[in-house]
């Protein structure tokens, strides 16, 4: 145990073979006592997403259970149906920052843009996606959902939209043949077929392409968040085979410039924290991609004092991460001295084994990016590195020689792995993903193509519209005269359709 005074300003600080002699001495009037040493409260395993996630101590995967909730359905696949309860107070605690999905329930209980929509859904199960789930429903959609992201389950959410009714399948710690299974369950409903679907990285789509390719005759079109969704689905209609229309989300301004840049902003440090308590003054960290997950990684370690340097392809991101103030690198020349390594370019094989191999012993090393291709995690499962589990998704990888690295969530998503994201931020990208929908769904005959689209500049500033009331924030409105001079409607869009 270790003590100190408070008034005199001397440290004590007692070493085993001390400890009689410490325990003779009388405990003066301004010390306290640490209720328990720094190492046992620096390795205390801490729930990652939610309090109550990782509090079940039951094996048995969910597979397994036959589970009902109170009313007697059971379809669904969940960890554990009692953990409901806690799940709709995390819920409520979300809606409290959503605004725009509350305004959105208001406005449907007139009319219902969703009515007839069968969604099928396969995006990270939270407190925030439970609240899009039930204004989707709201707006008088039928929803089946699976999760995109085998670590990022809120076990006690999923239980709650079970108990609500929802046929969701997922839970955190999934296996990769669970991830698949979940998805099946969710699309191969004898007597449902999905007309809508909303996915996050393509998994969910491509799963449908692979397995059941007809059910695209009566799907009305795909709404994509991700980057590398996106990308997939800019790959299928280059090759002629995307056969639906589909809106990319994750390029709307909405999403862009709010989701992938603040809420990384203010989750990068926190899924670092929690996982590792690691002190980031001082530090030196590489961040690999200077786009708006990577802005905002560098803004938050940069404001806590960290060293930051960045590694970037494109010019342009290269000279304002130069601009910004920071240091413009090849990962090969900082790999050997830098203390953190986090990867956010939506890329394939960033840091490969021989920068691993080359890697300071304790380097931390996590991922940002959607897909778990950036780190080439497969190239460290050999038999001469041991993996030694420290706490939930944290993982030390030693060398033969004892050097050893922290790897993160197996080098999946850090954020939505490791800790929570901030809600208001997705309340922005749920609205977003909900008015995409509406707009797919409701669409003439012929409007939209078997193409990608992005949403409408109107709309992207109607969500935002939609947000402001919360910061007590006034809009300036346009006179006529200068709506004139500008060229504008006063009722918008204020900026060009090209406009990022």
């Amino acid at each position: 145990r270790e003590r100190w005074t408070g008034a005199s300003g001397t440290l004590d600080i007692q070493f085993a073979d001390q400890k009689q002699e410490f325990n003779k001495r009388p405990t003066k009037i301004g010390r306290r006592s640490l209720s328990r040493s720094i190492s046992q409260s620096s390795t205390d395993s801490y729930g990652s997403a939610a309090s109550y996630t990782d509090s079940s101590d039951d094996e048995t995967s969910p597979r397994d259970k036959q589970q009902k909730n109170s009313k007697g359905n059971g379809d669904f696949c969940i960890k554990n149906i009692k953990q409901a309860d806690f799940g709709r107070r995390e819920i409520e605690i979300a809606e409290q920052e959503m605004p725009a999905l509350m305004a959105l329930r208001k406005r449907a209980q007139g009319e219902k843009p969703l009515a007839g929509a069968k969604v099928v859904g396969c995006t990270h199960i939270t407190a925030q996606t439970a609240v899009l789930m039930e204004t989707l429903s709201a707006l008088g959609a039928q929803c089946r959902w699976a999760a995109c992201n085998i670590y990022s389950t809120q076990n006690e959410v999923a239980a709650a939209l079970a108990e609500g009714g929802f046929s969701v399948f997922a839970w955190k710690g999934e296996s990769e043949d669970d991830f698949w299974w979940c998805i099946d369950r969710c699309v191969n409903l004898e007597g449902w077929q999905p007309n809508m679907i909303l996915d996050d990285g393509g998994d969910l789509t491509h799963w449908i392409y692979k397995k059941y390719p007809n059910m695209f005759k009566k799907i009305k079109g795909i709404v994509e968040e991700s980057v590398t969704g996106v990308h997939r689905l800019y790959q299928l209609s280059k090759a002629g085979k995307l056969c639906v229309p589909a809106m990319n989300v994750n390029d709307s301004v909405t999403k862009q410039k709010f989701d992938n840049l603040y809420c990384c902003r203010e989750s990068i440090l926190d899924g670092l924290k929690r996982t590792t308590d690691v002190m980031f003054g001082g530090k030196q960290v590489v961040v690999c991609g200077y786009g708006e997950v990577g802005k905002g990684c560098c803004a938050a370690l940069k404001a806590m004092g960290s060293i930051v340097y960045v590694t970037e392809i494109d010019p342009i991101c290269a000279l304002q991460a130069c601009m910004d103030g920071f240091r413009l690198v090849k990962l090969s020349e900082v790999i050997r001295q830098v203390d953190i390594v986090i990867t956010c370019t939506g890329n394939k094989n960033v840091v490969v084994r021989e920068y691993l191999d080359r890697m300071k012993n304790g380097c931390i090393v996590c991922n940002m990016g959607h897909s778990n291709t950036e780190i080439d995690v497969a190239s460290l499962r050999t038999p001469e590195l041991t993996w030694e589990r420290v706490r939930s998704q944290v993982d030390h990888v030693i060398w033969p020689d004892g050097k050893r690295i922290v790897l993160l969530a197996e080098g999946r998503l850090l954020n939505l792995s490791c800790s929570t994201v901030p809600t208001f931020v997705l309340s922005i990208t749920a609205t977003t993903q909900a008015l995409a929908l509406i707009e797919l769904y409701n669409a003439p005959e012929g409007r939209y193509k078997q193409d990608v689209y992005l949403l409408p500049k109107k709309m992207d500033e109607y969500v935002a519209s939609l947000h402001l009331p919360t910061f007590d924030a006034h809009l300036t409105e346009l006179s006529d005269e200068q709506a004139k001079y500008l060229g504008l409607n006063k009722n918008g869009p204020f900026k060009p359709n090209y406009y990022r």
